[in-house]
């Protein structure tokens, strides 16, 4: 299949009647400024209200990026280091992107009242068909972090369709057993809500070390004016059903899938096991060195590289730059790395600073990137 070209092509806009080029020109600027701070949204849906800004304007043929993010988070204090990374500036102006909170989670967003319901990880996934038809968006790539990752799978389990993408972070994709459970119970008789949820966003070794990163989320989450909402957020999660993915059954992920997870993060364990549950020719597996529990907080660099990378797998940005993951691969990896455009390419990305070794999984197109 040749190269897919990146055309650009510039669209003459006329102005107004009695319109100056330098008001036009103000106009314009005005408008890139606001679009660039955001737009703020809430539609209701079968379950209650849900709130989500849009950045950027619609690209023709393009899905938009469509992030959910994890619990004790919203989607500036789990994505905003990500997308204000500078070399994410080439994706995000190639892409309109929606980010979702969950419901309660938004900034100034009022406390439940005593007694209400939270909806369901399930449900939260039935509220994004609401968003984009108010949107009037067809198709998305997801990207989601813990349990904004368990939705957006959840999503496109029941519309695969609307879904080219996603890239899935921490992804717990199985229900608690009793054993988990009984493990909960006795963690939260001595563990407040707020260091309960630092645990499940962070790695041991990192709440240990207490680094600034994790004194300043350790202050938000405890001190934050929601956390009555955050608690029932948490309670949704723990509540989870299993995904039930099946490699070669009736009920996987049909598009293209990126696994990210950090060196000695919480949630390692349960990624790999999705990993081995997946479609190899559909599925990349990214385990990252040096990123503890968050990568997209700690490793944003590594994380849009080979964010890139999976864009370009799909057809998309193929005279993107590549930077950072290019100059550490090693020159047996240059044909798995190039652009086909086909979507149906794998990769499996281990970063190892240490031993460079791939974690166990079934036989397919690799890569072994040392950052």
């Amino acid at each position: 299949m040749a190269e897919l070209q990146e055309v650009q092509i510039t669209e003459e806009k006329p102005l107004l009647p009695g319109q100056t080029p330098e008001v036009a020109k103000e106009a314009e600027l005005a408008a890139g400024i606001l679009l660039d701070q955001g737009q703020t949204h809430s539609v209701e849906t079968p379950y209650g209200s849900v709130t989500f800004t849009v950045y950027g304007t619609p690209k023709p043929k393009r899905p938009a990026i469509l992030t959910y993010h994890d619990v004790g988070l919203n989607y500036k204090s789990c994505f905003q280091p990500l997308f204000q990374f500078g070399d994410m500036q080439e994706i995000i102006q190639n892409f309109v992107r929606v980010h979702v909170d969950a419901p309660g989670m938004e900034e100034g967003a009022p406390v439940f009242p005593l007694g209400y319901q939270y909806p369901s990880l399930d449900q939260l996934a039935d509220m994004i068909p609401c968003i984009l038809q108010y949107l009037n968006f067809s198709t998305i790539i997801g990207v989601g972090v813990g349990a904004g990752a368990y939705i957006l799978s959840r999503y496109a389990l029941t519309h695969p369709d609307t879904v080219e993408g996603l890239v899935l972070i921490n992804i717990d994709p199985n229900a608690k057993g009793w054993m988990d459970w009984a493990a909960h119970k006795l963690t939260g008789l001595t563990s407040s809500i707020p260091e309960m949820i630092l645990g499940h966003l962070f790695s041991q070794e990192e709440l240990s070390g207490n680094s600034e990163l994790i004194q300043k989320y350790r202050n938000i989450i405890t001190h934050a004016p929601n956390l009555d909402n955050i608690e029932l957020y948490w309670n949704s999660y723990n509540n989870r059903r299993d995904l039930n993915l099946e490699r070669g059954g009736a009920v996987t992920l049909k598009c293209p899938v990126m696994l990210v997870v950090g060196d000695q993060a919480p949630h390692e364990d349960a990624v790999v096991e999705c990993n081995s549950k997946l479609d190899p020719t559909q599925t990349s597996f990214l385990k990252m060195a040096d990123s503890g529990g968050q990568p997209q907080l700690t490793q944003p660099g590594k994380l849009t590289e080979a964010f890139k990378y999976f864009l370009q797998g799909m057809g998309y940005m193929a005279s993107s730059c590549m930077t950072r993951l290019s100059r550490s691969r090693t020159a047996s990896l240059t044909s798995a790395a190039s652009i086909d455009g086909n979507r149906s390419r794998s990769r499996t990305l281990s970063q190892s600073s240490e031993s460079g070794t791939l974690p166990s999984g079934p036989p397919g197109h690799t890569m072994e990137v040392s950052c």
